[in-house]
């Protein structure tokens, strides 16, 4: 236990301090335990601090307020750990260490939600987080900013901004300022402002007079002068409503035309403006690609990208270190010293995809030390309605902060850590990411499948994506990974994040099999086994299903607001009537009141064609193969 000796303690650290020790009560004590004490060295550069453990005191020396929560997390870890070794340093290879969490996309975290992962982040050493709104944050007088989705006010952002400079947590804005606006460009009012999709139109009056108040919006909160602009993906730019207005103009033009009026907005509010970089590669390249070798970027165009305006490289998808660097030197002779993102794999998962997050980060990391990149974060996306429970995440950002303060990882050391800053045992979580590791996946590392996911929402009558499983008999692998996952819930601080992913695996192992044991009973005419199906086995899938309901809003909850939820919730309660009408038909033709069940007698066809591992499919294509969702 630790005992922290306030005399010896700058005042700016303790209220930080405060917080995590009423977070982890049991790790600190008043009377009796190991002094902790922390001290400001100007002689150490800004990342860089070290421990040492000597008469019963353990101190930190640091720079910087980030660096000794990094400290105190390490710390926490080896003492549970039981390891005597306290006497240690490190020092980070980055000014920036971020991470960015999109609250866009249903799930915008509460106030105490986000400060529960903020404490998780400073005990990591990740010294920046960035909030991704589309829309997801108040403007006055736009009333249809955020509407009935849950946006920040100017004050819920304050105080997390507040909160976050406890920790010596850079907190920033990251908004949409091009693409990426479906949400806001669906309402009327905001109709003649679209280019085409969800892109706005550029070099339109109006248009920079809504992105004013956003910018003003959205910076206003904060303490840092960071403005992530988004300006990615813009799909289509001056293809629809710009070109009514003014004719047809090349995609470049237009694009930095327009950040050349955003740019204006940020620096009249004294802001340091940054935006993601893709749409120059891919508007040079003749496939649309953002990683295509042959892309070529006109130099007149190079010349008109401000280069005080940095650009972001993301990359979640590359697995080797060779391609990253690349990479980097591309964005380099745009002008200016690139940001770089690699990805925490939350997006279309229900779990995070822990392996292949390990394998992108690490080819990305490496990279980043070699080429002498400064500034990196990782990304956490919520496509497809934020399923992904959010504690999922932690250790692939801790996995990434290690690598930020070391060179190479070593994983015991890793696992200490990851017990210290969440208190979790880290190849516990690891294990749960085998709700998508299935045994047609043969290199989990460099798979991103969500096959748990659209096993889930997949119709039950229908089976469209059985074909892709086949053979494969699933629900033996659910079945003990549900078993595995329970036997692992005591021990862990996030223990019922593992409870919801034990329970997916339950429902699964229920649901895999179903569709296929009842199609063999209904053509050898089976009604018995039919019948069994009906009044057994569904209701039983049913009640399993009700649990992962139950136990996923209650998660949901105590991180989430409740805008956003009615979207999961429809989705378990189409799944729920899909199945009671399955049970309905499948008891009607036992008791030969039905003559057929032409859903159980379609062949079905394979569609994906993967060597060695399986598709990631978004909710709307697995549910059904209609076209109307």
């Amino acid at each position: 236990m630790l005992k922290i000796d306030e005399t010896r303690i700058p005042g700016e650290f303790l209220p930080g301090l405060n917080e995590i020790r009423n977070d982890y009560a049991d790790r600190f004590s008043t009377d009796t335990g190991e002094k902790l004490a922390i001290l400001r060295d100007d002689t150490l550069t800004e990342g860089e601090y070290r421990v040492e453990r000597d008469n019963g005191t353990i101190t930190v020396r640091t720079a910087r307020k980030i660096d000794a929560f990094r400290a105190l997390g390490r710390i926490m870890g080896a003492l549970e750990n039981g390891h005597g070794d306290l006497n240690f340093s490190e020092k980070t290879a980055f000014s920036l260490l971020g991470g960015m969490y999109d609250f866009s996309r249903n799930g915008v975290a509460h106030l105490p939600g986000f400060k529960k992962i903020l404490r998780r982040l400073a005990l990591m050493g990740i010294n920046s987080a960035g909030l991704y709104c589309e829309d997801t944050y108040e403007i006055p007088g736009e009333p249809f900013f955020g509407y009935l989705r849950g946006a920040y006010t100017h004050d819920e952002l304050k105080e997390l901004d507040d909160y976050a400079d406890l920790f010596g947590i850079e907190l920033f804005p990251c908004i949409q300022t091009l693409g990426h606006l479906d949400q806001i460009l669906q309402w009327p009012a905001y109709a003649h402002l679209k280019d085409a999709g969800g892109v706005l139109i550029a070099g339109h009056d109006e248009t920079y007079s809504l992105v004013r108040k956003m910018i003003e919006a959205a910076a206003a909160p904060f303490r840092s002068k960071r403005m992530h602009v988004g300006m990615d993906e813009a799909w289509g730019i001056g293809s629809g409503g710009y070109k009514k207005l003014f004719g047809e103009k090349s995609p470049f033009e237009i694009l930095n035309q327009h950040l050349a009026k955003v740019r204006e907005i940020c620096l009249e509010k004294g802001l340091k403006p940054m935006m993601w970089s893709d749409m120059y590669f891919r508007l040079g390249s003749s496939e649309g690609g953002y990683y295509d070798r042959d892309c070529v970027i006109p130099e007149d165009v190079i010349a008109g990208i401000p280069k005080d305006v940095q650009l972001v490289y993301w990359d979640y998808y590359h697995t080797d270190r060779d391609f990253y660097e690349e990479w980097i030197e591309r964005h380099r002779q745009l002008g200016s010293e690139p940001v770089v993102a690699s990805g925490v794999w939350t997006w279309d998962h229900h779990w995070t995809a822990l392996p292949f997050t390990f394998t992108t980060v690490s080819a990305c990391m490496e990279a980043c030390r070699n080429k002498g990149v400064s500034e990196v974060f990782v990304t956490m996306w919520g496509d497809d309605g934020m399923e992904c429970d959010i504690h999922s995440a932690l250790p692939g950002i801790q996995y990434f902060a290690d690598y930020g303060y070391n060179e190479r990882i070593d994983r015991e050391s890793l696992k200490t850590n990851f017990l210290g800053s969440c208190r979790g045992r880290f190849e516990d979580w690891v294990k749960a990411s085998e709700l998508d590791h299935v045994p047609a996946v043969q290199e989990n590392k460099d798979s991103r499948t969500n096959v748990s996911k659209w096993l889930l929402w997949q119709d039950p009558i229908l089976g469209l994506l059985d074909p892709e499983v086949e053979g494969l008999k699933l629900e033996d692998h659910y079945a003990r990974l549900s078993e595995e996952l329970f036997g692992l819930i005591e021990g862990n601080a996030e223990g019922d994040s593992l409870r919801r992913a034990a329970q997916l695996a339950r429902v699964l192992a229920l649901k895999g099999g179903l569709r296929n044991g009842v199609v063999e009973a209904y053509r050898a005419g089976d009604r018995a086994g039919v019948r069994n199906t009906a009044e057994n086995d569904i209701p039983a899938l049913v009640h399993e299903l009700e649990e992962l309901w139950r136990l996923h809003r209650r998660l949901w909850m105590e991180s989430f607001k409740p805008f956003g939820w009615e979207v999961i919730e429809q989705r378990y309660g189409g799944l729920a009537f899909r199945l009671r009408t399955f049970a309905d038909r499948l008891a009607a033709w036992a008791d030969e009141k039905l003559d057929r069940i032409p859903e159980l007698e379609t062949k079905l066809q394979p569609i994906y064609k993967l060597e060695g591992d399986l598709p990631s499919l978004r909710t709307a294509r697995a549910k059904t193969a209609s076209f109307i969702k």
